[in-house]
């Protein structure tokens, strides 16, 4: 049976403001991330029906605080917390939580490929 854990889940993603290891599990990746500064990434998202994830994603917060915000809420999880969010929303990041996710990965895959554009045209504008 595929497994893995944060020690052993290769880092994706390193920037000052976060930190994301994840591996694909037969369809599923899972996701250690940890938030070092408040973000809203919101503008990440331009690009996608509505400017806003299109993965679903579901979660346990181990420290800290998370958000996700739709288009007629925003809806907050603390530490110890299950939550699923469902597509179309931006994630709202706070100093200090970290969390466990799983998603799809044809759909996070998709997702993030627009996110890094956009990330890639921000270092670039700013360099």
């Amino acid at each position: 049976m595929p497994h893995t854990n944060k020690a052993s889940a290769p880092v994706g993603v390193d920037i000052p403001e976060f930190e994301g290891r994840y591996v694909d599990l037969d369809g599923y990746t899972v996701g250690f991330e940890t938030y070092k500064a408040d973000v809203d990434p919101a503008g990440f998202f331009r690009g996608l029906p509505d400017d806003r994830c299109q993965c679903p994603h579901w979660g346990v917060v181990l420290t800290g605080s998370i958000s996700f915000r739709f288009a007629d809420r925003t809806e907050t999880y603390a530490a110890g917390v299950a939550y699923y969010a469902p597509a179309g929303h931006t994630p709202v990041l706070t100093a200090g939580t970290e969390v466990v996710e799983f998603s799809p990965t044809e759909a996070l895959n998709a997702t993030m490929t627009v996110v890094g554009a956009n990330l890639a045209a921000e270092a670039g504008a700013s360099s």
